[in-house]
């Protein structure tokens, strides 16, 4: 689950409606940007499923007491968190392997450094995993084929932090009020951004631009959430509370 807090609420966005809103942004991505684009339907699948994980954990969000607050995906138990990423994994790699792979890739990064037995445990294991699948692909020794891996890979990551730009954040935020992911702009560097970190700026309440967009026209994205009302916490739990707020829609144009 994707959270953020406001005064009275909790906006809730679930992890894989965030996704569609990644694929949106792979799909529209200029052919003459897309290196190795011969793989986009596979590369816009791994975006699409990146976070499918995150389904069924979203369907009954954790309250956490510590912080009186619902755990979000930034602070949720790490066992059953690595348990659901490597099922979500797993369920990637069986509908195709490349899409599988970068997804792979993509969580592991996320525990390189770990000092957990668990975190280690994971990185290991899909490291393991990995090798395994470059072998299967055909791609252990083709150098040009693993640097479109790393393209796609940076590829996907972009996707990911530009539709959690628009989660995080309450639209038209100033920049120096923006969550803390974004101060510098969004990591991944590309050549045709002159490796150079992309930054995003709320317009208004309904665009967002880019010092360079790797789109082909201007893209429009819609995003479902839910805000949840504290009070409603309070009185029935998390659980019935998020079930029982509506579905609303967040507009967002990127130019």
């Amino acid at each position: 689950m994707i959270v953020y807090e406001r005064i009275d609420e909790f906006v809730m966005v679930a992890q894989h409606d965030h996704a569609a809103v990644s694929q949106d942004a792979a799909l529209a991505w200029r052919d003459d940007y897309f290196t190795g684009i011969e793989r986009k339907k596979e590369v816009v699948l791994a975006v699409r499923e990146h976070d499918r994980c995150w389904i069924e954990p979203d369907k009954t969000p954790l309250w956490n007491k510590k912080k009186q607050q619902p755990y979000s995906f930034m602070d949720y138990p790490g066992r059953p968190k690595l348990h659901f990423y490597k099922e979500g994994i797993d369920e990637t790699v069986h509908i195709n392997q490349y899409a599988g792979l970068l997804c792979s890739l993509h969580y592991a990064s996320f525990l390189k450094d770990a000092t957990s037995e668990i975190g280690k445990n994971f990185w290991n294991e899909e490291n393991s995993k990995q090798a395994k699948l470059i072998i299967d692909l055909g791609i252990k020794n083709d150098q040009e084929a693993l640097e479109e891996l790393n393209f796609h890979l940076d590829l996907l990551k972009f996707c990911d932090n530009l539709s959690l730009y628009i989660c995080l954040n309450e639209p038209g935020t100033p920049k120096q009020h923006e969550h803390y992911f974004y101060k510098n702009g969004i990591p991944q560097k590309f050549s045709f951004a002159h490796n150079k970190p992309i930054m995003p700026v709320w317009v208004d309440q309904k665009t967002v631009s880019l010092s360079v967009s790797p789109f082909v026209n201007s893209l429009h994205v819609s995003l479902p959430y839910r805000a949840v009302k504290k009070e409603l916490i309070q009185k029935y739990g998390l659980v019935a509370a998020y079930k029982a707020s509506p579905v609303l829609m967040r507009e967002v144009t990127f130019i």
